[in-house]
C-alpha cells in the first residue's frame, strides 16, 4: 500500500498530466472567455429583439442543446477515469477514509455558513417587503413540481443509502454522480490491491482521462455558440420585463453572493495561503461559461484539469470536485435561504428565530446529494418551505427570473468547489506551489 503523504516510485509513474495546448501565433483572436461573453450578449439581444419568435426555438435552441449534450457526454468518463487512477495511486483505504471525512466536514461547515449569510442579508434588506402580489405575474412551474417527489422524502440518511448503486450500468446511464463516485473509489481500491497486475488497467484509465481532456478542449471551442443559443431561448421565453418587479430580490441575491465570495472565500483562501483573485483569474473562462449556461456540469472537465495544474494532486481533485457537485452547493444554499425568507416576507409571515433555525437545519439536509435533479434549487425549496409554513405556490412568482439568479449561484458553486480542492490538499499537506509555467500556458489557451 502506498502512503498518501509519500507516494512510492512505483505509483508516481502512473500520474498523468493533461497535455497543454501549443501557444498560438500570428493573428490573435479574442480569448475564449471574451468569445463566451460576446455569445452571452448576442444571445440576450436576439432573445429580447425577437421574443416569442418560433424560429428561435427551431433554429437557435439546438445550438445550446448540442453543446450541453456534448459536455454531458464526457463528464462521466472523466470522473470515472480520473477517480480510479487517483484512488489506485493512493492505494490506502485508511488515507482515503481520512480524505473523505475531511472533505464532507469542510463541505458541511461552508454550506452552513452560506445559508446563514443568505438569511442575514434577507433579514436585513427585506427583499420581499412592500411588493404587491397583484403586481406579479405567475409562471408555470409544472416542470419543477414534477420532480418534487424526488426530494419530498429526502433525508441525510437517504443520501448515504443512495450512494451505493444497485446497478452501476443504470447509474452510469442516469449520470448518478454519487453512485458513480462510490463505484469508482471501490474499483480503484480493487486495482491498487492487485499491485503490479493492476497497473496496465490503471494506465488504460490514465490514457482515457488524457483523451477526454483533449475532447474537452475541442468541445470548448463551441462554447460561445452554445451560450448564444441558451441565452437567446431563455430571454425569448421569459423576457426582461419579468425582472422589473423583482429587481430587489435579484439585487439582494447578487450582493449576498459577492459578499460571500470575497469575504468568506477570501478568508478561506488566505487561510490556505493562496490569493482568491489569482484563482478566479485562472478560472475566468470556466466562470463565464458556468454563469452563461447556469450549469456547473459544463465546466467540470476543465475544472478538474485546471485545479490539478494549479497544484492540487490528482487523487484529491478527482475526489473532492465531483463530490462537491452534490455536497458543496454554496451558491445554491445561499440563494435558497434568501428565497425562502423572501417568500415569507411576500406573504407577510414573520418567522421566529426558532423557525429560522429550523429552516437552516432543513436546508442543510435537503440540499445534499441531489445536484442531478433538474431545477434543483426549486425542488429543494418545494421540499423545505412547508416545514416553516411558507406557501410553496409563491415560487411561481419568481420562476420567471430564476435563470438570472441561477447563473450567479452556479458561478459561486464552481468557485467553492475549486477552492475546496485547495483546502483539502493543503489540509493533507500535499498542495504543490510554484507551477507557474503551466498555469501561464493554460491562461493563454
Amino acid at each position: 500500500m502506498a502512503d498518501i503523504d509519500k507516494p512510492t516510485a512505483e505509483v508516481r509513474h502512473l500520474d498523468y498530466a493533461a497535455p497543454t495546448p501549443p501557444k498560438r501565433s500570428g493573428l490573435k483572436f479574442p480569448s475564449l472567455a471574451w468569445q463566451i461573453v460576446i455569445g452571452l450578449i448576442a444571445g440576450i439581444l436576439v432573445g429580447w429583439l425577437f421574443a416569442g419568435q418560433e424560429w428561435i426555438t427551431t433554429w437557435v435552441a439546438p445550438l445550446g442543446d448540442i453543446f450541453i449534450r456534448l459536455i454531458k457526454m464526457i463528464v462521466v468518463p472523466i470522473v470515472i477515469s480520473t477517480l480510479i487512477v487517483g484512488v489506485a495511486g493512493t492505494g490506502d483505504i485508511k488515507a482515503l477514509g481520512r480524505l473523505g471525512g475531511k472533505t464532507l466536514l469542510y463541505f458541511e461547515v461552508v454550506t452552513t455558513v452560506a445559508i446563514i449569510v443568505g438569511m442575514f442579508f434577507a433579514d436585513i434588506l427585506q427583499p420581499g417587503t412592500g411588493i404587491q402580489l397583484s403586481g406579479l405575474t405567475k409562471t408555470d412551474i409544472s416542470s419543477y413540481v414534477a420532480t418534487e417527489h424526488t426530494v419530498a422524502h429526502h433525508s441525510f440518511a437517504d443520501t448515504f443509502v443512495h450512494v451505493i448503486p444497485t446497478n452501476i450500468i443504470d447509474a452510469l446511464a442516469k449520470g448518478d454522480m454519487l453512485a458513480i463516485i462510490f463505484f469508482s473509489v471501490m474499483f480503484g481500491l480493487g486495482l491498487a490491491s492487485l499491485g503490479e497486475k493492476g497497473k496496465p488497467m490503471v494506465n488504460m484509465f490514465a490514457l482515457t482521462a488524457d483523451s477526454m481532456f483533449w475532447i474537452t478542449r475541442k468541445i470548448m471551442q463551441l462554447a460561445p455558440l452554445g451560450v448564444f443559443g441558451l441565452m437567446a431561448v431563455a430571454v425569448s421565453k421569459f423576457g426582461l420585463s419579468a425582472l422589473i418587479p423583482l429587481a430587489k430580490l435579484v439585487g439582494v441575491v447578487y450582493l449576498a453572493m459577492f459578499t460571500f465570495v470575497f469575504v468568506v472565500f477570501g478568508l478561506i483562501a488566505r487561510w490556505v495561503g493562496i490569493r482568491l483573485l489569482e484563482l478566479i483569474k485562472l478560472l475566468r473562462e470556466e466562470l463565464v461559461l458556468a454563469y452563461s449556461t447556469a450549469s456547473s456540469e459544463t465546466v467540470l472537465p476543465r475544472l478538474i484539469e485546471k485545479m490539478q495544474t494549479f497544484g492540487v494532486p490528482k487523487h484529491i481533485v478527482a475526489f473532492v470536485i465531483p463530490t462537491g457537485y452534490s455536497f458543496n452547493l454554496d451558491g445554491s444554499t445561499l440563494y435558497q435561504s434568501i428565497a425562502a425568507l423572501f417568500l415569507a416576507q411576500l406573504y407577510g409571515i414573520d418567522l421566529s428565530l426558532g423557525q429560522q433555525v429550523t429552516l437552516i437545519l432543513v436546508l442543510m439536509l435537503t440540499s445534499k446529494g441531489i445536484a442531478g435533479v433538474p431545477g434543483v434549487s426549486f425542488v429543494v425549496l418545494l421540499a423545505t418551505l412547508g416545514s416553516v409554513g411558507i406557501p410553496a405556490e409563491g415560487l411561481a412568482f419568481i420562476a420567471g427570473i430564476d435563470r438570472i439568479m441561477d447563473m450567479a449561484r452556479t458561478a459561486v458553486n464552481v468557485i467553492g468547489n475549486a477552492l475546496a480542492s485547495v483546502v483539502i490538499s493543503r489540509w493533507e499537506g500535499q498542495f504543490r506551489t510554484g507551477d507557474t509555467t503551466t498555469i501561464a500556458e493554460i491562461k493563454e489557451s
